[in-house]
């Protein structure tokens, strides 16, 4: 069957401090390139999925060296329209122990947010793909961009794609006159699949798990049935709700796993004991590509579910937004294989 992914959404600059070092002890950022839909792009062109990424891209310096860095991973940028004065930025200070991460935004006035219905023809862009992959981040940024998202997921429905959404509240963002229940209940309308965390039901849609305390590591796994059936039950359209779910012990200590709702049967992924995180920016987008491709190419659900959780945990021990592994890596998770020997 043929198979091709796009994905539509900002790409943005990434300055972060080195190490654990706070804003305001360096003199020094580390430059890198980031962003949800980016970086489900990056992971499934990893695993061999024919992806193209769409946004909006200032047509300078900063914008050529985007491309660039998408094309290293064989990701296709043909579909990518350039206007604007300036790319989104993230400045990120990573957290250790009991200090949280910060992330601060610069994305006011950015290509993407300046973006309107007629810099893109979903139509000629979707017309050869499969599926269709958006976040609730790309309408959190400004009116022009939620009405693009909402004619790529119209078109995209039309033509008969799969449509993905990683739900991804960021209360930061909504600064334009909206907030996420204004918006996304007509977006997720459209959507086959959706994913979110254990709080975006609650923080978008009012949906919240019982006997569950994210800050103190407390997930009731059983509760996430009746969240995901809830929202099933609002958004008729989706075939599966998948819901991630960390348990935070501290900033370097994570537990991780999540839950598939088909409708039928509540799934659970093993949970992954992660003692020592490298970076957890980017883990649900690992998690959001390692389930389109699971549901892609496995024989059901569970195996599926399974393969998203072992990409996401692998993801943790990666500097950056993006998931760098492989398929087989992946898998040799999923067989049990936690060792991190040498090969050789």
């Amino acid at each position: 069957m043929k198979q091709k992914v796009v994905t539509f959404g900002e790409i943005m600059l990434r300055l972060a401090t080195p190490g654990y070092l706070r804003f305001h002890q360096t003199d020094v950022l580390e430059a890198t390139f980031g962003g949800g839909e980016a970086n489900v792009a990056v992971s499934l062109a990893n695993y061999g999925i024919p992806v193209a990424f769409v946004t909006r891209l200032p047509k300078n310096d900063f914008g050529d060296a985007a491309v660039k860095t998408l094309k290293k991973y064989n990701i296709d940028t043909s579909k990518i329209v350039f206007g604007g004065d300036r790319i989104g930025i993230y400045f990120l200070e990573s957290g250790a122990v009991s200090r949280g991460s910060k992330v601060i935004y610069d994305r006011a006035h950015s290509a993407l947010a300046e973006i309107n219905l007629k810099d893109i023809r979903w139509d000629e862009i979707l017309k050869d793909a499969t599926w269709f992959h958006w976040t609730g981040i790309t309408p959190a940024i400004s009116q022009g961009a939620a009405d693009t998202c909402q004619e790529a997921i119209q078109t995209a429905s039309n033509l008969g794609l799969t449509v993905s959404c990683d739900l991804n509240y960021r209360k930061n963002l909504w600064k334009y006159g909206k907030d996420a229940g204004d918006v996304m209940p007509e977006l997720v309308n459209g959507v086959d699949i959706i994913l979110g965390n254990e709080e975006d039901a609650e923080k978008v849609f009012g949906i919240k798990a019982a006997a569950t305390d994210v800050t103190k590591g407390i997930l009731k796994v059983d509760a996430y049935q009746e969240v995901a059936e809830k929202l099933m039950k609002k958004f008729p359209r989706a075939k599966k709700v998948i819901i991630t779910l960390r348990g935070s012990i501290n900033a370097n200590h994570n537990t991780w796993s999540g839950v598939l709702w088909n409708g039928k049967k509540l799934l659970k992924a093993p949970t992954y004991d992660i003692t020592h995180i490298v970076d957890r920016v980017g883990g649900g987008d690992a998690f959001m590509g390692g389930l389109i491709f699971g549901l892609l190419n496995y024989r059901d659900d569970q195996q599926a579910l399974n393969f998203a959780a072992a990409a996401s945990c692998l993801k943790h021990t990666i500097k950056g937004d993006f998931n760098l592994v492989s398929i087989g890596e992946v898998e040799k998770l999923m067989m049990g294989d936690a060792s991190g020997r040498v090969s050789r």
